[in-house]
């Protein structure tokens, strides 16, 4: 076994932690928390579990393939009202550490949510905070108060694992974020059973092209630099260049956002703004969204299913998000055609311009065999393979 594969195995058994040595079944916080993630009754009106947007067969991302390769964005329990963002993956979001800059290497790092706007600065969990968002946001659960949402838990057919789990009742709705966070955090949701994984464990063996791909991951591709094993994110904030994504149902929101079609996604930048930060802090992360995880990028119910990629969905495949990441400042730039075709050489203007990650992609000088390759690497890293 070379070094590079040993110390992925062994960071990767830290990752995974206890669980290894337990049985596969939940906790009892872990069996509340998959309760409240797929309870429809907890919005208002009733009918959207946390489960709407981020659903298991898809890797715990958008589970509906039309909305997907249309708006992106998901109704709310009020389904004329839209969000404006595509929704993360829920799973292996845990180890996101309490959001900080990093004065060495001069970056943001941590939080949740593509913002980060979930710092994990008032309960000291960044999974858990973004847990309690949707409750209350009117454009995804619309519940009125927390309170509104306690009384609910209390009036389920799960009351007595709630109050099993949930002792403090001044620390009620702290408790439920904890138990969704300790829910995803649990090897239902976040369980390192892909073929990569397995790979590691010298069960199974990658075909020449995927292990190409994944020393092009590493190499000349330069995904590993923001996309680090075994989790495949350091948990920063980029600016990938992304272009606007005009299906964005949010831009025809009014009462949500006067800005209309002028209406900007500022991301990391926008929320320390809103925070309080000087224009020195703020200004210098404009445009920036979280690195994601690519575990269970390609995983899908079927071929024919369409996942959506980057922060507002504009790619409807890994072909297209890497061909992207390859060519952004090669093709110059157009403001008509969505992607480059036979003869139309041109990517749209980013949705902001400045603070664009020009060291690690947008010229990479990659064939269209290794944009290929790079591909087959990423569909190794979905889980539920059997080696």
């Amino acid at each position: 076994m070379s070094k590079r594969v040993l110390l992925y195995t062994l960071v990767l058994v830290l990752f995974m932690g206890l669980g290894i040595a337990i049985s596969g079944t939940l906790t009892p916080q872990e069996q509340l928390g998959k309760q409240l993630f797929f309870d429809k009754n907890l919005s208002d009106p009733v009918g959207q579990a946390c489960a709407a947007c981020h659903g298991p067969n898809v890797g715990y991302t958008g589970p509906k393939s039309i909305i997907n390769a249309t708006i992106v964005v998901y109704p709310g329990a009020v389904h004329t009202r839209f969000g404006n963002r595509k929704p993360p993956a829920a799973a292996y979001a845990g180890d996101s550490p309490i959001l900080y800059y990093d004065a060495v290497q001069g970056l943001w790092v941590g939080g949740m949510f593509w913002d980060g706007r979930a710092t994990g600065w008032f309960l000291g969990d960044p999974l858990a905070e973004q847990a309690q968002g949707p409750f209350l946001n009117p454009l995804e659960q619309n519940n009125a108060s927390p309170e509104v949402v306690v009384e609910k838990v209390l009036a389920s057919n799960y009351q007595a694992l709630f109050l099993q789990v949930c002792t403090d009742a001044s620390l009620y709705y702290e408790c439920i974020g904890r138990a969704i966070a300790a829910y995803e955090r649990s090897k239902e949701v976040s369980p390192y059973t892909s073929k990569y994984d397995y790979w590691l464990k010298g069960q199974v063996v990658l075909t020449p092209k995927e292990q190409w791909g994944l020393a092009l991951f590493e190499g000349k591709g330069k995904c590993a630099a923001c996309h680090a094993a075994p989790v495949f994110t350091d948990f920063s904030y980029d600016n990938l260049g992304v272009p606007k994504n005009p299906l964005n149902p949010f831009y025809y929101e009014p009462e949500w956002n006067p800005a209309g079609k002028a209406w900007v996604d500022t991301g990391l930048g926008g929320f320390l703004e809103s925070a309080g930060y000087d224009p020195a802090i703020y200004e210098p992360e404009r445009g920036k969204m979280k690195v994601p995880t690519l575990r269970n990028v390609a995983k899908k119910p079927n071929p024919l299913f369409v996942k959506a990629y980057a922060h507002n969905g504009y790619f409807k495949s890994l072909h297209e998000i890497v061909h992207f990441y390859n060519t952004r400042d090669v093709l110059g730039s157009c403001s008509a055609k969505k992607f480059p075709l036979p003869g139309i050489n041109c990517w749209p203007q980013p949705e902001v311009s400045e603070n664009l990650n020009v060291s690690e992609m947008g010229n990479l000088g990659l064939s269209s065999m290794e944009e290929d390759a790079i591909v087959a690497f990423l569909k190794t890293l979905s889980d539920g393979y059997t080696p």
